[in-house]
């Protein structure tokens, strides 16, 4: 109240009375001065937070601190190295492992509220029908429309983190660019989203991995105990191809040590440098795609028809959580552009490797959906970490065929060493967010810290190869698939919001690359994500709550407080 009156005060002395004024401006500069020597009110508590928490940092001064000598990363990536290790995260962890899933659902005995989609309990609810079903419904051989419609939804949102990070090529992603547009609330919800998403996913694939180098071992004729190559928390039980169970549903005296053992060793290859990462990377994405293209055309010659009918046997609820819950290996065009401060022309580079990355691999997830429903009912995949390789070995036992055979280990050794390289390329994007998060001081400053010999982030690294390597060792593939689904859903509407924030802000800077379409294209991407979220699981999106909530309690108490915007007066 004192601050309005003396505003209201001395805008009277300035605009009141113009032609009496030079007959008494002493007085007036008197009663002013005297005026402005009030006590002012302060901001209050409530000011002070929502001045921090909707506070943006400058586009120029992130691009200063990326350059400190003492936390600045190597520069070394090209527009090549950069597809490849999109291509490298994408082909990987959903096209050997989480497609099986996708295809066959997550069947459950009992109708249950908390396992349905969010989108059957609202459609229900508008029908006043019960609005829940059995578990999560697969997309059968409809999964083919599920991967355009990924397609469609991943363009849009593509083109959205391409403007991004060419204005704005900071390790980070997502978390860097909200931070720029969205103030340092949503900046830091982003970046502890992006920690769930890229954790999750990687455990996802760790355990596939597992699968698959057990299937290897069972080519070679190497028989080892179950008891320490699968998870201990198995929610469909264990069985081997003739339906024989070798662990019922829930918890088992074992541990994944596969998954447990390909996190540590990739973690030591990451903190060597990011150079030697990528070269490998090349080499195995290489393999890989060699690997699915004789899947695909040996597989061609092997399709039944009747297999594809009914082609959307849970129509279109299947075909949404067909489509969310293969979505998350679509993060690997977020790995390119969290890879961004260390390319050598970001601005041109990074737009590249994004939308290269996208167009390669939904041609290649197509085909591989395609041919893997026409090989092998699609019932029989549900729950299978390694649904490629055990259909190949199903059809070659139905055919006795060796090209079968011989088919089946190419593709289990691009699968081997494709899952290597999305386990490799998803951990640097989760030690550079990490990384990121605590050079803006939202984390300890020894996530920050660089090794004086790599310049990799060696800390942030090894911490976030532990916190990977023992879930993988404890749970099952489709757990841990759904809970980075909603993530990565999440991070791509934040970023597909920024597109028009920072051309509001910013219609000045210089970008690299540009959205068509005005505001259109990223409308629809926020509205596709939306909708695919709407096919994950209700206890997905409550467990995903309660992990924003904890984010939340940290921010609070711990993070806001080392910001640089925290003023401390409070």
């Amino acid at each position: 109240m004192v601050a309005c009156r003396q505003r209201a005060a001395i805008a009277w002395l300035h605009d009141g009375g113009r032609r009496a004024r030079s007959a008494w401006h002493p007085l007036r500069d008197l009663l002013e001065k005297r005026i402005q020597s009030l006590p002012s009110a302060k901001p209050t508590r409530n000011e002070y937070l929502a001045r921090q928490i909707f506070a943006t940092k400058s586009i120029d001064k992130l691009i200063r601190e990326s350059e400190a000598p003492e936390t600045a990363l190597k520069k070394t990536l090209g527009p090549v190295s950069l597809t490849a290790l999109g291509v490298g995260a994408v082909i990987g962890s959903g096209i050997f492992t989480v497609i099986g899933t996708a295809i066959g659902g997550n069947p459950a005995g009992l109708s249950d509220w908390k396992a349905s989609p969010v989108i059957d309990l609202i459609l229900g609810l508008l029908h006043h029908s019960v609005g829940h079903i059995a578990g999560r419904p697969g997309a059968g051989p409809a999964l083919a429309l599920s991967m355009i419609l990924v397609a469609i939804v991943c363009c849009f949102t593509g083109l959205c983190y391409a403007e991004l990070a060419s204005m704005i090529p900071i390790a980070g992603s997502a978390y860097t660019y909200t931070y720029a547009t969205l103030g340092e609330l949503i900046a830091w919800i982003i970046g502890w989203d992006l920690i769930l998403e890229y954790a999750f996913s990687n455990m996802s694939v760790s355990v596939g991995f597992a699968a698959h180098f057990v299937d290897l071992l069972d080519w070679l004729g190497i028989p080892l105990d179950p008891k320490w190559l699968s998870p201990a928390y198995l929610p469909q039980g264990l069985q081997d191809l003739a339906g024989n169970a070798i662990y019922q549903p829930g918890w088992h005296f074992g541990f994944n040590i596969p998954a447990f053992l390909i996190v540590i060793l990739l973690t030591v290859v990451l903190v060597r440098g990011i150079r030697e990462s990528a070269r490998t990377n090349n080499i195995m994405v290489l393999v890989k795609l060699v690997a699915i293209l004789a899947f695909i055309f040996v597989g061609l010659h092997f399709l039944h028809p009747a297999y594809y009918h009914p082609f959307a046997p849970n129509g279109w609820s299947g075909v949404l959580a067909g489509g969310s819950i293969i979505f998350f290996t679509y993060i690997g065009f977020d790995s390119v552009s969290t890879a961004s401060e260390e390319c050598r022309h970001p601005q041109r580079d990074v737009p590249i490797g994004i939308i290269a990355t996208l167009i390669v691999c939904t041609i290649l997830y197509i085909g591989v959906a395609v041919i893997l429903t026409g090989i092998v009912p699609w019932q029989s995949v549900a729950g299978d970490a390694a649904p490629v390789v055990n259909g190949l070995k199903r059809l070659t036992q139905q055919t006795g065929s060796s090209l079968l055979h011989w088919t089946r280990l190419v593709v289990l050794l691009g699968a081997i060493i494709g899952m290597i390289s999305s386990i490799l390329v998803f951990q640097l994007g989760q030690a550079r967010v990490w990384f990121a998060m605590s050079r803006d001081r939202l984390l300890p400053d020894v996530f920050s810290k660089v090794h004086p010999r790599f310049r990799t982030p060696a800390f942030a690294t090894w911490v976030a190869g532990i916190l990977v390597a023992i879930p993988a060792g404890l749970f099952d593939v489709g757990t841990l698939a759904e809970l980075s689904n909603i993530g990565t859903l999440f991070a791509f509407i934040l970023v597909s919001i920024g597109v028009p924030v920072l051309r509001h802000k910013h219609p000045e800077r210089q970008r690299g690359f540009r959205v068509p379409g005005g505001p259109l294209f990223p409308a629809l991407s926020i509205l596709f994500c939306l909708l695919l979220m709407a096919g994950l699981p209700v206890m997905t999106w409550l467990r995903f709550f309660v992990w924003l909530i904890m984010g939340l309690f940290v921010y609070y108490f711990y993070s806001r407080k080392r910001s640089e915007f925290f003023t401390g007066k409070e």
